[in-house]
Parts: structure tokens; C-alpha cells; sequence
């Protein structure tokens, strides 16, 4: 398909005078006749959001619009005026930006801007300025703000740090109004908590064994989950819990902090508050920032742990941050991301070992991630031959080419069984088109009407926001049963692709690359348990009938038995695997959905 024009339009409130949405979209359609001809404005795909705000960018037809500029279906977007996108500069420079990147260009009637010409790319230039002066004056307001805060050592808000609380105090200024401010006071488990995690690791010297001994004790975070090394490090870096004492002063000096208190306020008693120390981005991990941008002072808070303790933990970190765990990589293994443990529901991790077996392969393993973190107090599930268990998944993906005829006639009689529900989902979604139409005729009546309301405009005006939030819903139920009508047509037809791809795979398998094979066994394969005797495979299309889904026996891994770390004479098992036809139900691995 040819990229076409997107035709946006967007009206606070519903009417039917001035700059409608239907206004909008004939001059739309009218400056692309004049332009580019007939053909591309009747082609020109049209987005519409009546009844939103410009305040934002969190509209549906909005985001339907960006979804098709991102699946490439879009060559530029045209607009009535430039406010009828965003009244945000900020929002507006970022979606310029995002547009110019995949060469996807931007028309305002209006202000005649169209980055397809020099002015206009001018003009996007000078919107991204003002965007970023915007952003550059914001960012110098608020770290005035934070460097009179500072002076304070008051709490600002958010997640209180494990050991506190918040508490506020009200006091009442020179003219007479109420203000409220906020500090942290100490929870006393918490606080043991905190001095147990700082007193442990300085013991093991080792994130990974300080968050295996709380895992072992039941330890929680403070939002009730399982402690990993990051919560753990989180804690230990956090300033928040130093003893404002002459050796957090000289530490904090040495690293170049700018500091908002003197070295007298350094009293041994209180707490270290550092304002704009992380960086935090919506859908992104925090992240935190150079010292030299912390802005730091003596906080109101009671301290746990001495500086001189403090100080000796963040070198411990900072010297074993080049011998960090990291994560194994097999170039081997297939099963990374769908094989789990049968016993608790975790991920299963591979591990290469030093050996090899009787067809001259390295060795590998597969072991359970908790059982790893937790040096098997949390979970004591067998490891799994890792060459053994990849084989197996690989000869059963290929059976379905041989035995392939009951496994796709219960898919496809399985997925019928959905054409009920599509049926009635259709006829649900046709009673929805009539009650959004009557709905629109109604606000169409009550906006004829306001001429000659005599009085009555404020009624009208609340039914007309009423008629038009019960026509946006159901349009969004609408645009929900479409989707899902769709997918139920695509899972329907994709039977027969299936067929044709696992023919491909079984014929092509051994010359596929390792890569490849990863690919190709989630293409079919949703996920894969082992219970330390069977691996439960579970193919796409399984959630819905057990008979698609298949149990073969896997040797486990012969090293189990031996050290944490494995070590020693490989030793051979016997292997036995059901018949390719055995059923899953009833037997001895229960069904799990995780």
C-alpha cells in the first residue's frame, strides 16, 4: 500500500459551528485538492478527537495516527492550525522531531508550516528553540527551588526511603496562612532492616550473597516483594541513612557535592538529604545522577549508619563494580526466555559448563533463577540437561509435521469455537453503530436547537457533553470488539500458515542457524515447564485445549547433586521420551498458566 495523507482534526467541545472537526476536515481536504490533486485528498486518512483537551497528547485517534505514521502507512500529516495538535510547545517540538526522523512531514493551513519546504523546516527549527529555552527555564527554576529546599533538609515527598516515614509539621507564616512541611521520622523494623543489609553486606563483601541470606530469612521490601541485588544496592547507596558526622563531611566534600550546610551542622545525629540526586523518565529505569550535580545539607532525619561505615561500603562497591555479576550468555541454548521452573514458576537460566558429551557438544544446563538467587532456599527444582531438553524441542515441533493432523484439527476446532463469540461480538458491535449514529443525530438536534433555546443553552450545552461522552464510549467499546474480531479472523486463518511453516522447520531445521532456531521454536512453542522429570511443552493455540500441548521425558542435569557451581565427571543417564501422541491431561505434570 502507498503512504497517504493523514488528515487530523481536534475540537475541545462538541458543535457543530465555527472550526468543527467536520469544518476542519473539508479545508483539510480542500488545501490538499489544491496542492497535490484530487486523488490524494480523497485517498487521505482521516483522525478525528472531539471533546479533547490540546493540553496533552493522550487522545485515542491521536495515538491511532502515530501508530500508522510508525507502521510506515503515512507520508505527512495536515492540520486546520497548529493549536489543533498540541497548545504544548514542548509536546509539539518532541512530535516535529519525531516526525522529521522517519521523513514523515507536517502541514498547518493556517500558519501555512510544511516541513516539506525551507520555511517550514525554518519554522520547525524555531519551535524546537523555544522548546528548549522552555525546558532550559523550567530547569533553572527548579534547581533555585531545590537549592532554597536544601537550606530546609525537608522531605519532599515520593516513596519514603525503607526505614522512615513521613510526617508533616504545620506552622503559620507572618501573615497568618497555614503551611505544611515534611520530614522523615525513623520506623524502627525497617531501621533494623536497613542496619542488617549494610552490616551483611560488609560481611560477605557481595550483593549477591547479602540478597541470598534475606531471600533465605523471608526478608520483604518495603512495597512486600523479594529483596534482588538491586533493592539491595539501592539501599546501600542511598546517602538518606549516613550520619551527618566529620566523616561524611569530608566524604561528601572530596566528591565535589555542592553542600548547603556547614561542618558544625554536622552534629553525628542527624541524616544526609540530597535533592536532584536521580534522574527519572517515564517508562525508563531511575537512574542516578554525578555527585557533582547533588545538592546536599543536613536533613531533620536521625542517621543509621556512620559515615566512616557508609564511606567503607561505597568503596566495596565501587571496587568490585569491574568484577559485577553478569549475566551468562550461552550462544547454545535455545530455551532462554520460555523454559520454567515447574517447582516455583521462574525463569530457568543456561549454564556453560567446561565438558562435553558423546557427540563432541559443550555442555550446558539450564537452573532455575530463584534457586540461583536464593542458594536453593527458595527453591530446590532439579536442573535441566540443556542439550537434551533443546533436542526434545526441537523432535517435537517436528512431529507435528508427521502426527501434524490431530494437533491442527483440535487447533482449528478449538479456534472455531471462537467464530460463536465473533458472531456475537458482531452483532453487539452493529447495535453500537446505531446507538453512536442516534446518539450523534441527538447532539445534532440539541446544537439546531440553541438559536432559539430561550434561556436553555446551559441544559442543552450539559446534555450535548453527556450525549457525546456516551457516544466516545461506545466508540472505544466499538473499536475494542473490531480488534478482537479481527484477531479471532487472524488466529482462524493462520492455520494453515502453521502448517506450511512447520513443514518448512522440520524440513530446514538442522540447517538453520542457532539464532534462527531460537525464532523459530517461539514461533510455535509458547512456553516450555520442567518438573526435574518432564518437560511440559505448551504451543501456541495449548491455552485453549490441553490436547495441544505435550510432556516429554528429559534426563536432568547429572551435576545437581554436586556443588552450586558445578563442577566434576560428566555422567551419563539413560533417556527415554513418551510417544509423540501422549496427552498432557491427566497426566503427571498439572496444568500452570504463569
Amino acid at each position: 500500500m502507498d503512504k497517504v495523507f493523514a488528515i487530523y482534526s481536534r475540537k475541545s467541545k462538541f458543535t457543530g459551528k465555527g472550526e468543527s472537526v467536520e469544518n476542519q476536515i473539508e479545508m483539510c481536504r480542500d488545501y490538499l485538492k489544491m496542492h497535490f490533486g484530487e486523488e490524494e485528498a480523497e485517498m487521505a486518512i482521516v483522525f478525528e478527537d472531539e471533546g479533547f483537551s490540546g493540553k496533552n497528547l493522550d487522545r485515542p485517534q491521536f495515538k491511532e495516527m502515530m501508530k500508522a505514521i510508525k507502521d510506515k502507512k503515512i507520508c505527512a500529516v495536515v492540520c486546520y492550525r497548529l493549536d489543533r495538535i498540541s497548545r504544548n510547545i514542548g509536546d509539539f517540538a518532541t512530535l516535529i522531531t519525531e516526525l522529521n526522523a522517519i521523513e514523515v512531514g507536517f502541514i498547518s493551513i493556517r500558519e501555512q508550516f510544511d516541513t516539506n519546504s525551507p520555511m517550514g523546516r525554518a519554522m520547525m527549527y524555531i519551535a524546537s528553540v523555544f522548546s528548549q529555552l522552555e525546558r532550559e527555564t523550567i530547569a533553572e527554576r527548579i534547581r533555585d527551588n531545590l537549592h532554597e529546599l536544601a537550606k530546609t533538609g525537608r522531605w519532599l515527598g515520593g516513596t519514603t526511603p525503607t526505614g522512615y516515614v513521613s510526617q508533616g509539621e504545620e506552622t503559620v507564616n507572618i501573615d497568618g496562612k497555614k503551611k505544611k512541611a515534611f520530614h522523615l521520622a525513623e520506623k524502627e523494623d525497617e531501621k533494623e532492616l536497613v542496619k542488617l543489609i549494610f552490616s551483611k553486606f560488609k560481611e560477605t563483601d557481595s550483593l549477591t550473597a547479602t540478597e541470598a541470606y534475606l531471600l533465605e530469612h523471608n526478608f520483604k521490601t518495603k512495597n512486600g516483594k523479594d529483596f534482588t541485588r538491586f533493592s539491595v544496592k539501592s539501599i546501600l547507596v542511598n546517602p538518606v541513612y549516613m550520619i551527618a558526622d566529620n566523616d561524611a563531611f569530608k566524604y561528601l566534600t572530596d566528591c565535589g557535592v555542592e553542600l548547603y550546610s556547614d561542618e558544625s551542622e554536622f552534629d553525628g545525629v542527624h541524616g544526609i538529604m540530597a535533592y536532584n540526586r536521580t534522574h527519572q523518565e517515564q517508562g525508563k529505569a531511575t537512574k542516578i545522577k554525578p555527585m557533582d550535580e547533588w545538592i546536599v545539607s543536613v536533613g531533620k532525619h536521625p542517621g543509621f549508619i556512620s559515615g566512616a561505615d557508609f564511606v567503607a561500603v561505597q568503596n566495596m562497591l565501587q571496587r568490585n563494580q569491574s568484577k559485577a555479576y553478569r549475566k551468562e550468555r550461552s550462544h547454545t541454548a535455545l530455551l532462554s526466555g520460555i523454559l520454567k521452573c515447574g517447582n516455583c514458576g521462574e525463569f530457568m537460566r543456561p549454564h556453560m559448563t567446561q565438558r562435553v558429551n558423546k557427540d563432541n557438544e559443550l555442555t550446558y544446563y539450564y537452573s532455575c533463577n530463584l534457586k540461583l538467587r536464593s542458594k536453593k532456599s527458595r527453591c530446590d527444582g532439579k536442573n535441566a540437561n540443556g542439550n537434551e531438553i533443546d533436542k526434545k524441542v526441537i523432535e517435537a515441533i517436528k512431529a507435528l509435521d508427521l502426527n501434524g493432523d490431530d494437533y491442527f484439527t483440535s487447533l482449528k476446532k478449538t479456534l472455531s469455537q471462537n467464530e460463536i463469540e465473533k458472531n456475537d461480538s458482531e452483532s453487539e458491535a452493529s447495535k453500537l453503530q446505531e446507538e453512536i449514529e442516534q446518539a450523534e443525530k441527538d447532539i445534532q438536534k440539541l446544537v439546531d436547537s440553541l438559536t432559539g433555546s430561550g434561556g436553555a443553552e446551559k441544559y442543552i450545552l450539559q446534555r450535548i457533553d453527556e450525549l457525546g461522552k456516551k457516544a466516545n464510549n461506545y466508540k472505544a467499546r466499538l473499536e475494542t470488539l473490531q480488534s478482537d474480531n479481527r484477531e479471532l479472523f487472524d488466529r482462524i486463518n493462520a492455520v494453515d500458515l502453521m502448517k506450511d511453516l512447520i513443514k518448512h522447520f522440520a524440513n530446514n531445521v538442522d540447517s538453520l542457524s542457532i539464532e534462527q532456531k531460537r525464532l523459530a521454536i517461539r514461533t510455535f512453542v509458547k512456553e516450555v515447564i520442567w518438573d526435574g522429570e518432564y518437560a511440559h511443552i505448551v504451543f501456541f493455540g495449548g491455552e485453549y485445549d490441553d490436547s495441544l500441548s505435550k510432556i516429554v521425558k528429559t534426563p536432568e542435569n547429572p551435576d545437581d547433586n554436586e556443588d552450586f557451581y558445578p563442577s566434576g565427571t560428566h555422567r551419563k543417564r539413560a533417556f527415554n521420551a513418551l510417544p509423540s501422541n501422549e496427552k498432557t491431561r491427566g497426566r503427571r505434570f498439572p496444568r500452570r498458566h504463569y
